[in-house]
């Protein structure tokens, strides 16, 4: 099968840091060509979604809104969302009903769409959040929205930083589904959420990933080898075959080393892939394709592209272009 991989460019929207932009594309494995047609402006990508059974069909999440292409990235279309205050950061599709998405954003903000998004509205996420994050200077985003399968009611979204917020009634309210005493906001400053066919919740964090067997009542801290003293920073979370965990991870959000680690049980046991290549940055994006599970990307946020059809065993290098980096989304189409 011929796949289409999607890249975006974006960074950190906190006041100073640095903040890169564009969206590229590549096709049957060639190189990477630039897809931006139809933005307003230099797309900031925090997100995007593809499907391969949805030909040429992509979205995007930017600092500009949502964005779909129907002609895999020719060009793009802005869609009757909200507009973001700062950032829309992610976007999921619902496991059951194929037109229903919801999309995250900056500052916390869940938008649902049950037509493939051609319209949307707002759901109420107004909760409170752990003391240790709850100040006006905190950053707070929505940066993964998980549905579980076993009960599609049952919903959660990963916040950055703030926590865990879980719905129960299909979106319709909200609450905290982890808090507590906290000395650093290590442990609630949440970069994804992934909840597999068991309906066990996986989080990845700033000091590891944890893991919840009963609806985020009680966590445990999973075995991931540690990159640094306090814990391996955690970015992205993906699901392979029969109980495969990977976890995209660093040394840091600017750290000089990265790595992609495998659980084949689930998360009781990790070890390190081999990709061929060192990763000399956290790997910051990745994607698994929903067609066929064996079949995943990744990259390290500095733009070296990686592809694995044998649920990571062998992969095949596919870099962008010298000089782009700052990958914040990736995915296959």
């Amino acid at each position: 099968m011929t796949v289409t991989l999607y890249a975006g460019l974006a960074g950190d929207t906190d006041p100073g840091r640095f903040m890169s932009a564009g969206l590229l594309r590549s096709r049957g494995g060639g190189g990477w060509e630039r897809t931006e047609a139809g933005f307003p402006n230099p797309p900031q990508v925090f997100a995007l979604l593809a499907d391969p059974q949805r030909t040429g069909e992509v979205f995007a999440a930017t600092q500009d809104g949502i964005f779909r292409s129907t002609n895999h990235g020719d060009d793009w279309t802005w869609l009757d969302a909200p507009r973001p205050g700062i950032a829309a950061w992610s976007l999921t599709r619902h496991p059951t009903e194929p037109e229903t998405l919801f999309a995250g954003y900056e500052p916390t903000a869940i938008v649902k769409s049950v037509d493939n998004g051609q319209t949307w509205r707002n759901l109420d996420v107004s909760v409170d959040y752990p003391a240790i994050s709850a100040g006006p200077e905190m950053p707070r985003r929505i940066t993964r929205i998980a549905v579980d399968p076993n009960d599609t009611d049952r919903i959660y979204a990963s916040v950055e930083i703030g926590g865990l917020l879980m719905s129960e009634d299909a979106g319709r309210s909200w609450r905290q589904a982890i808090d507590g005493l906290y000395v650093a906001e290590d442990a609630v400053d949440l970069h994804s959420v992934l909840v597999d066919t068991v309906g066990k919740v996986t989080v990845a964090t700033r000091v590891g990933a944890f893991q919840s067997h009963d609806h985020g009542r009680h966590w445990h801290k999973l075995a991931i080898p540690s990159l640094r003293e306090k814990g391996s920073y955690c970015r992205v979370l993906g699901f392979g075959p029969n109980d495969t965990l990977y976890v995209g991870s660093g040394n840091d959000f600017d750290g000089d080393l990265g790595s992609l680690f495998r659980s084949k049980d689930g998360g009781k046991s990790f070890h390190t892939l081999n990709v061929g290549h060192p990763l000399k940055s956290t790997v910051f994006s990745m994607a698994v394709d929903p067609t066929d599970c064996r079949r995943l990307v990744c990259s390290d946020k500095y733009g070296q592209v990686f592809l694995s059809e044998d649920a990571g065993d062998n992969w095949r290098s596919n870099p962008l272009p010298r000089g782009i980096g700052h990958v914040f989304s990736i995915a296959i189409g």
